[in-house]
């Protein structure tokens, strides 16, 4: 073996995934930093042959070579990587953007994830409409998903509103029993609270709070148009235990801490 090979690590090439002695599965190593948005599978072959990645410590010869991604050091250009299969935002969205992952008119809100984001393929948990603003979970995590948007789970959401019209304490008493919506469905109850009120040219503005327990079409809108009131803001600030950062800015996300992970169940 030549010198310049004694600090080099090769590996025949191998099935995309297998058992590490741990019981738990590997994957090739030019498939682990592609996904993390290192580059294509070329651009990681170029690196492999530039001596530009080490596994342990150890050059790497092969990019197909068989890794776990969560036990072994793996270093690329000097950056030790942070493996992780799921990612999880939290994303103040803005009106005027659609909660979708392609719209051919509008911009969505993968629009505004940076790229190293992006290669993890998330997608929002639920919807918020198009003019509405708030909290909006983005994940790659089909299970939490299902278990946020579950109708048998009824998790609650918390929506900040401005209303056009008087909002009075028999609205609170019809929400608390919940009210039929204009196609004939009647909603689950809803816990409304009035925040103040005040008088705008001859006309009362009305600034609530309201848990809801489900998501039908438009609901919140829906909800006051069935007592004659109209919505004229919408944000929401709170998905189960899931609270929105007040110092996050408008169209600005960041990923979820720790304590917020145990909040959503993860």
């Amino acid at each position: 073996m030549k010198p310049s090979e004694a600090n080099t690590l090769s590996t025949p090439s191998a099935p995309s995934t297998k058992l590490s002695p741990k019981g738990r599965q590997t994957q090739r190593l030019d498939k682990v930093l592609t996904h993390l948005g290192y580059g294509s599978r070329s651009d990681i072959k170029k690196k492999v042959k530039q001596g530009a990645i080490t596994v342990n410590g150890i050059r790497t010869k092969d990019s197909g070579m068989q890794v776990h991604p969560h036990d072994d050091e793996i270093v690329i250009d000097g950056e030790q990587i942070n493996y992780r299969e799921f990612i999880y935002l939290m994303l103040h969205k803005p009106p005027g953007v659609v909660s979708a992952t392609e719209d051919n008119r509008d911009q969505t809100v993968l629009d505004l994830l940076k790229r190293e984001h992006l290669v993890f393929e998330p997608f929002p948990v639920g919807r918020l409409d198009k003019d509405t603003e708030g909290l909006l979970i983005l994940t790659n995590d089909g299970q939490l998903s299902h278990s946020l948007l579950s109708p048998k789970r009824h998790v609650p959401k918390t929506y900040e509103a401005t209303v056009s019209g008087d909002v009075t304490e028999q609205d609170i008493e019809k929400f608390a029993k919940g009210v039929v919506l204009d196609d004939g469905y009647e909603t689950l109850p809803g816990e409304l609270t009035i925040l103040r009120k005040e008088h705008q040219d001859e006309e009362v503005i009305s600034y609530i709070s309201l848990i809801i327990h489900e998501g039908k079409f438009h609901q919140v809108k829906r909800m006051f148009q069935a007592v004659g009131k109209k919505v004229i803001y919408l944000k929401r600030v709170q998905m189960g235990q899931l609270t929105l950062d007040p110092l996050l800015p408008i169209g600005e996300y960041r990923e979820l801490t720790e304590d917020e992970l145990q909040r959503l169940g993860k």
